[in-house]
């Protein structure tokens, strides 16, 4: 029975409790759900500095969630931060994102995808990570709803109408083939787009929670893990402990 926890790696209540129902639903009947946040931390992840910020908390409770013997954490920021170093520092564990997580499923789905995000400022940090996925080429287009992340879900049917014009846009200007949403807090929208545009819309909560349950099956089936030769070596133990890297950080 694989148990998977999903990370909001904001705090101190996490931005919105509601994506454990969201997952809920989607999640096969054996897979156990977990949702946590970060004790402490800003409620958004908009800025690098917030960003920087939360890092040592994350990784530790990721750390934390593998002693604990589950099977795959996800971090639920379209940011996906800490998701190198979290590789790093588990010996087995699935850690998945949904950045990472969406481009592989829409390069499936199409040869261009437009990625509809939440203000101009996060085109230079989603694109980072786009040019360090190998996933450049793939892109047709940034499209900015003018929100910010904590406004999605004011005012729903406002975001559904700014989305939908935001994608047919991207579909007919931009010639996108498949379309993201470009934050976690657009979950929610997928299917009202993907019957209003006609091309697949990329949930980036449901991406990288599926993603998740595909490595956890193909761990235990054929003992595929990430590679702990170079890359994702792990930090000596005793390095750790003598140093107190935990209780300091």
């Amino acid at each position: 029975m694989p148990q998977i926890v999903y990370i909001d790696p904001v705090g101190p209540e996490g931005a919105c409790p509601l994506i454990k129902d969201e997952l809920d639903k989607i999640k096969r009947r054996e897979t156990r759900v977990e949702f946590t946040h970060l004790k402490r931390g800003p409620q958004h992840l908009e800025y690098r500095y917030y960003e920087s910020l939360i890092i040592p908390d994350l990784l530790h409770t990721i750390k934390d969630i593998e002693e604990k013997g589950n099977d795959a954490a996800v971090i639920g920021c379209f940011y996906d931060p800490g998701l190198s170093a979290a590789r790093e520092i588990t010996r087995n564990m699935v850690v998945t994102a949904p950045a990472e997580a969406s481009f592989h499923l829409a390069s499936k789905y199409g040869s261009k995808f437009s990625i509809i995000i939440g203000r101009e400022k996060w085109i230079a940090r989603i694109t980072e990570n786009l040019i360090n996925y190998g996933f450049e080429d793939k892109l047709a287009s940034f499209k900015t709803l003018e929100m910010g992340v904590l406004d999605f879900h004011t005012d729903p049917k406002h975001t559904e109408e700014k989305l939908k014009e935001k994608a047919l846009e991207a579909v007919k200007e931009d010639k996108a083939e498949v379309i993201i949403l470009g934050c976690t807090m657009q979950f929610g929208f997928y299917k009202q787009l993907q019957e209003h545009i006609n091309v697949p819309v990329i949930d980036p909560i449901i991406a990288a929670f599926k993603y998740a349950e595909f490595l956890v099956e193909l761990r235990n089936s054929f003992g595929w893990i990430t590679s702990k030769k170079y890359t994702f070596e792990m930090p000596p133990d005793e390095e750790i402990d003598k140093w107190k890297i935990r209780e300091i950080y």
